[in-house]
């Protein structure tokens, strides 16, 4: 295993625990992301899976319909291809150049990952902390995207500005547009 693909094993597998503790009666509930619930959050991260399987010409079939298993299934492709040197070192031409699957997969998918937890959880109505060498990590990729993907709303939302002693926590979620106090 990779430093790559245990980190987005971990966050994965935090992930699905927090999917399976979302109560049934709190996939309707609206999340942090504005115009998604907390279904649509979870339908998102299955999503995006695929997106970055299709860059590198890959095409997951279709999983179960419920948020679980279907993020069990993308999961799965996304773990496997991570943990073989040549699907992971696969190329393709991106926003940013020439990437690797495996390098989109640390920058995107697995920041998707913590984000969303994040935002799932707060929707469940579930405490999620974000570990500390995340919040770092996160903060600095915030600090590297480009403005249309502010600008945009489709990645992050408008800067907040956090209450005074804020932890480091809320102050990366309010980065990104994330009210977390």
């Amino acid at each position: 295993m990779t430093d790559i693909s245990e980190r987005y094993a971990r966050h994965a597998d935090a992930y699905a625990a927090t999917l399976a503790a979302v109560p049934e009666d709190r996939w309707s509930a609206q999340s942090p992301c504005e115009m998604w619930t907390a279904r649509q959050v979870a339908e998102h991260l299955v999503e995006v899976h695929g997106m970055f399987l299709g860059l590198v010409g890959r095409r997951p079939e279709p999983g179960p319909a419920d948020p679980v298993g279907a993020f069990a299934h993308v999961r799965a492709i996304v773990q496997a291809d991570l943990e073989d040197p040549e699907k992971a070192a696969e190329t393709y031409e991106g926003m940013f150049g020439t990437q690797t699957f495996e390098g989109s997969v640390d920058g995107f998918v697995t920041s998707d990952l913590v984000i969303h937890r994040w935002d799932l959880g707060t929707a469940a109505g579930l405490d999620i902390e974000i570990p500390a060498d995340e919040v770092d990590r996160m903060a600095r990729f915030v600090e590297v995207m480009p403005a249309q993907a502010r600008s945009s709303g489709k990645v992050f939302g408008p800067a907040l500005t956090p209450p005074d002693g804020a932890d480091a926590q809320t102050r990366m979620l309010a980065s990104i547009g994330r009210k977390g106090w």
